[in-house]
């Protein structure tokens, strides 16, 4: 095989790979794959017109996000809504990512706050005939517009890592507590304002964590009354 030959095999394996992993995360996402779903390559290889290998790959880089895991004698399946680590990733995620908020403010545009009213809307629209996983992507996108601009990376990557971690249980949270959707919204839109208004940076801050808290309150509450 010549180099140009081996360099396009690997080019083809790392596109199918990747389109591997996001089908299959888009499925644990989106619920398909439910908690404890049992994920046999096979199968899977051949539902997206695969072979085993790039879904094998997609598999372990699912299982380094936490998305997956093995277990003896029965292999991949998906991870389950652990309570404990909820808990703690929605405490940091909280912290950090009101720290972000409150850092990106200065460099957040008139541009950029239409863009996020925008997307408030959307998600104000999507609460009439509520679909969860699409509200929860919306929500995702408006909180990407105002923590972006942080200019402290390592705070920002505190954030990212945060976002991944719940990759698993965002669709499932507004599905869980669909009521703390309809005051996220209201919430969304008094951030905006606060930011619009030059607020100080602690009073950004407070609301950031704040609005973060309270949606983990509620998931709490409800998982107590189970």
């Amino acid at each position: 095989m010549t180099e140009a030959a081996v360099t396009e095999t690997t080019a083809a394996t790392g596109s199918k790979s990747q389109q591997a992993y996001e089908a299959v995360k888009a499925r644990i996402v989106g619920g398909t794959y439910t908690p404890g779903y049992r994920l046999v390559l096979g199968s899977i290889a051949k539902d997206l017109g695969f072979s085993v290998v790039p879904v094998r790959e997609a598999i372990r880089r699912l299982e380094a996000e936490g998305l997956v895991k093995f277990e003896r004698n029965v292999g991949a399946t998906v991870a389950g809504i652990d309570p404990t680590e909820y808990l703690y990733t929605m405490q940091t995620l909280s912290i950090v990512e009101g720290a972000a908020t409150a850092l990106s403010a200065p460099l957040i545009g008139e541009a950029d706050l239409v863009r996020a009213r925008a997307v408030n809307e959307e998600m104000r629209a999507c609460l009439e005939h509520f679909d969860p996983v699409r509200f929860t992507q919306l929500n995702q996108d408006f909180h990407s517009v105002l923590f972006e601009h942080c200019p402290n990376p390592h705070i920002l990557d505190l954030v990212h890592r945060g976002w991944n971690r719940l990759a698993s249980l965002r669709s499932s949270t507004f599905r869980f507590v669909p009521g703390r959707a309809h005051d996220s919204v209201d919430e969304h839109e008094a951030l905006l304002q606060l930011i619009e208004s030059g607020a100080a940076a602690e009073t950004i801050e407070k609301a950031a964590r704040l609005h973060r808290s309270a949606t983990l309150d509620a998931y709490l509450s409800q998982a107590k009354s189970i």
